[in-house]
């Protein structure tokens, strides 16, 4: 604001040869005041363009985070119909489905899959006596 109101005096008081002098006086005054006023713009402007960058790979993120949600719910409910058909779930099998529940979890899933996780792991490991399964 004092920059206008300053700019405004010299063209109405001054004439023609007086206006330069004027000028590199009071920036040679107020060169302080000038470079902080461009810094701050500079870091103004370079703040809103990390700030809207990091708003676009959160959303990205996000969006990746539901998708490998939904392979691994998928994983499970595959796994469960599976192992349901054959009556049994191996140990090595049990292992690899803690794991796929697991990550599943910590990325916020926590629904039907988890009903099908925990009768997955109350399933015998190995078939019954007398019982085969044909693959």
């Amino acid at each position: 604001m004092k920059v206008f109101l300053f700019c405004i005096n010299l063209y109405r008081h001054a004439p023609g040869k007086g206006i330069p002098m004027e000028i590199l006086e009071y920036l040679q005054a107020h060169w302080a005041e000038w470079l902080f006023a461009l810094i701050s713009a500079a870091l103004g402007l370079g703040y809103r363009s990390v700030s809207a960058r990091l708003k676009m790979e959160q959303k990205k993120n996000a969006a990746i985070a539901d998708g490998v949600q939904s392979l691994l719910r998928d994983s499970i409910v595959e796994n469960y119909n599976k192992y349901t058909d054959r009556g049994y779930c191996p140990i090595y099998a049990k292992e690899s489905i803690k794991k796929v529940y697991t990550a599943y979890h910590n990325l916020g899933g926590n629904d039907v899959a988890t009903e099908l996780y925990h009768k997955l792991l109350a399933m015998p490991e190995e078939p019954r006596e007398g019982e085969q399964y044909n693959e």
